[in-house]
């Protein structure tokens, strides 16, 4: 178990470098959107290039910063049915969710993703507009994000593992998250009324 966990922490130092370098690009991507409309709207002008650009540093970011929101816990999840179940049954679900969901999921993606780039590679699509980007670097957004995600999926199943085995201390309790402090707020709420 030690090697795992030792994995894992490897995993996750990864994908929190990865995730917050990444995530710098919400910046560059508004900066550009800015600039677009700033030259669209006074010199009536633009350019296919620049709006692409856009959304593919878009798609960088949603692809390459899920396996990141993964590892801080705050990916998507009903926080208020969750907040009703002992902390035990809470780790069964992630352990079941992580092994028969969201690993086979990420194994479907990539490996349906990466013939999606190969082929678009091997021609060097380009974008059907005029002055557009080319498309294959975008398309391998698609298997990369889904890799890393895998294993960070990999990485919390390890952890979770752990926890339940009493290896180590549940990484997700007392982290202050705030979605599930709330809705743990309004169930205290609703059982006083």
């Amino acid at each position: 178990m030690d090697g795992l966990l030792t994995l894992s922490r490897v995993i996750d130092a990864v994908n929190t470098r990865i995730g917050k370098w990444v995530a710098w690009l919400i910046v560059v991507a508004v900066a550009i959107s800015a600039t677009n409309a700033t030259v669209r709207k006074v010199f009536d002008t633009s350019s296919n290039a620049w709006l692409e650009l856009q959304w593919v540093l878009f798609a960088v970011v949603f692809l390459l910063c899920a396996s990141w929101t993964l590892l801080a816990n705050e990916h998507i999840r009903i926080d208020i049915v969750n907040s009703f179940f002992s902390q035990r049954v809470r780790s069964w679900i992630d352990l079941i969710g992580h092994l028969f969901f969201l690993i086979p999921f990420t194994l479907v993606m990539i490996v349906t993703g990466w013939p999606f780039f190969i082929a678009s590679w091997s021609i060097g699509e380009q974008s059907s507009n005029a002055g557009g980007l080319p498309q294959w670097p975008a398309k391998f957004l698609v298997p990369l994000g889904f890799v890393l995600l895998f294993f960070q999926g990999v990485s919390e199943l390890i952890k979770r593992i752990a926890v339940m085995r009493g290896r180590i201390p549940d990484p997700h309790v007392g982290g202050g998250h705030s979605a599930e402090a709330e809705a743990e707020e309004l169930i205290r709420v609703m059982k006083t009324k």
